[in-house]
């Protein structure tokens, strides 16, 4: 995660959270200073066993929705940094886009600041 010229007033250690499919999973927190690198992979299953129509598959992801928060562990509870949501669909499968930029599982996503983020 970048935010080019920024510095965190706040010292505490970051970790993203993540939410998809029903589950929601953490990544292990590391030190506050950008850009941030997370070297690990969460894995999200779901069976969807009552579903044989991909028109109807695609439905139901779209009908759910993807989070992402960084946040920082400030006292008490943490406090979220910046967030992305999107259709679970469009999250997982984007558009293709007209930039030449990382294939394959490497992509960039613009996330919204939070208003405790200055």
């Amino acid at each position: 995660i970048t935010c080019p010229g920024v510095l965190l007033k706040d010292k505490e250690e970051l970790y993203l959270s993540v939410s998809v499919l029903g589950q929601s999973k953490k990544t292990q927190c590391i030190p506050a200073a950008f850009p941030l690198i997370f070297q690990e992979k969460l894995v999200f299953e779901k069976a969807f066993t009552d579903t044989v129509d991909p028109g109807e598959l695609v439905k139901l992801l779209e009908f759910d929705t993807a989070v992402l928060e960084l946040i920082q562990l400030v006292p008490p509870a943490g406090k979220v940094l910046a967030t992305y949501e999107e259709n679970t669909r469009d999250f997982l499968f984007p558009d293709p886009k007209l930039t030449h930029g990382h294939h394959g599982l490497d992509r960039e996503i613009l996330m919204k600041r939070s208003s405790s983020f200055t």
